[in-house]
């Protein structure tokens, strides 16, 4: 079973927040607050401060608090995922794309409004927690089970 450890960055931006826009593998399009795998020898919040920093050019001045955790179960596909999203308390700096992954095309200040819109092209475990933590409830923990061999036609439960 594969693990990975995952850092999102909530950063406030007047009514809104920061969005990213990641262009997967298969050349889809997925609207997601920064963040990315923590590295081996990171914490969570050094690790998620230098991919904010890649994604963005955004300096994370400090985090508030642990928002919420995912995590998401694909036991077909033999991985299993878990989020941290922390909202940050300021940043500094302008935008500006460094991503060594080459997956990051665009940074966007986006509105409560147009959050949703763009989050439909995400997956549910990003979509509902980021949406719910625009509209202030958001849950601590989320939990998500995604069965089948193939991303493009598993079938995705929230059980938590």
């Amino acid at each position: 079973m594969r693990r990975w450890l995952v850092g999102g960055a909530l950063i406030r931006h007047d009514d809104g927040l920061v969005l990213v826009c990641n262009r997967r593998r298969d050349r889809s399009i997925e609207w997601t607050p920064p963040g990315g795998v923590i590295d081996s020898g990171e914490t969570l919040l050094e690790g998620l401060a230098r991919e904010v920093r890649e994604e963005t050019g955004l300096v994370v001045a400090g985090w508030a608090q642990r928002s919420y955790t995912v995590t998401v179960d694909a036991p077909d596909m033999g991985w299993r995922l878990r989020v941290e999203a922390w909202e940050a308390t300021a940043t500094t700096g302008d935008v500006v794309i460094a991503d060594p992954d080459g997956i990051v095309e665009e940074v966007r200040h986006v509105c409560a409004a147009d959050a949703p819109g763009l989050l439909l092209a995400s997956p549910p475990w990003v979509q509902a927690p980021v949406v719910e933590w625009l509209g202030g409830s958001t849950a601590e923990r989320y939990r998500f089970l995604l069965r089948g061999a193939h991303r493009g036609t598993a079938q995705i439960e929230r059980i938590e």
